[in-house]
């Protein structure tokens, strides 16, 4: 009879060794450290992308003349666009999504950018991409941000805007929707945050209460709708008066908390924290 021997099971009395992760093509263990570093690493990167925005616009500065949201409330064919896009979503059942709201954005985008102390022409890019972002509702409401923002492509290449400029508007208005939006820059998280802040009767375009949906309800109870920068530039609020007797606070968060979630992402990408109050009271 054979005799066989006895297999040993330990790796190192065979000779061998484990392999590591690395050699055979697993990333390596998660640590606490690693996942610091790489926090790190990734919160300078975002620092370093931000201060070349700035570098960039400071040096475009420097041509003779700057497109500005003017030249876009003069045109045209933005004029045409923005009216014709609320009349079909206004025969849809929508809120008001025209000249007001375009307006109130831009503004609002402004203001934001200006009280953080950040370069006077970063706000304009934001007024700019504020006014356009709803402006590919004139083909469909579906995917409008993307639309948009080519759209925006065709009219301030028309209208001369320098190529960066002009891609950092773009970036902004494609990305200010909650279901597939991001704050890719500063510009585009200023008018994420003043899109989402925009709840107030003046919306309501249904002229018949008796068969206002949700959003027409919401609306119409809000009676102010205010975005405050503090002071000392670290906390971004909205502030609304909502009128519980025409809507309550509940159907409010029904169709505005993913709204308040991108804000909130936001206003962190600007280094601020975010707060909702409503009716005096903080509840986000």
């Amino acid at each position: 009879m054979t005799k066989h021997n006895k297999v040993k099971d330990d790796p190192a009395e065979n000779g061998h060794r484990p392999l590591s992760s690395e050699e055979i093509g697993l990333p390596a263990p998660v640590t606490a450290e690693t996942v610091a570093e790489g926090k790190a690493q990734a919160e300078a990167q975002a620092e370093r992308l931000k201060g070349h925005e700035v570098q960039t616009l400071a040096r475009v500065e420097s041509a003779p003349r700057l497109i500005t949201i003017d030249d876009l409330r003069k045109d045209s064919i933005v004029k045409a666009f923005i009216r014709r896009a609320n009349e079909q979503l206004k025969l849809i059942g929508y809120t008001e999504h025209g000249e007001r709201h375009a307006s109130l954005v831009a503004n609002i985008a402004h203001n934001i950018l200006v009280r953080l102390g950040r370069p006077a022409r970063q706000a304009d890019l934001a007024a700019m991409a504020g006014y356009l972002h709803d402006i590919g509702n004139v083909v469909h409401r579906e995917n409008h941000a993307q639309t948009s923002a080519l759209i925006a492509f065709d009219v301030l290449q028309r209208l001369g805007l320098d190529p960066y400029e002009t891609a950092l508007v773009m970036g902004a208005i494609g990305n200010h929707e909650e279901e597939r939006g991001d704050p890719v820059s500063e510009i585009a998280a200023a008018i994420i945050i003043a899109d989402k802040a925009d709840v107030h009767i003046s919306r309501v375009q249904n002229p018949d209460p008796t068969a206002y949906d949700i959003h027409d309800r919401v609306n119409a109870a809000a009676t102010k709708s205010f975005v405050h920068v503090s002071e000392d530039a670290k906390r971004i609020v909205i502030d609304l008066t909502i009128n519980t007797q025409s809507a309550t606070i509940m159907e409010y968060f029904e169709i505005f908390l993913s709204r308040m979630v991108i804000a909130r992402k936001a206003a962190q990408f600007l280094n601020t924290s975010f707060e909702l109050v409503i009716n005096g009271t903080r509840l986000y």
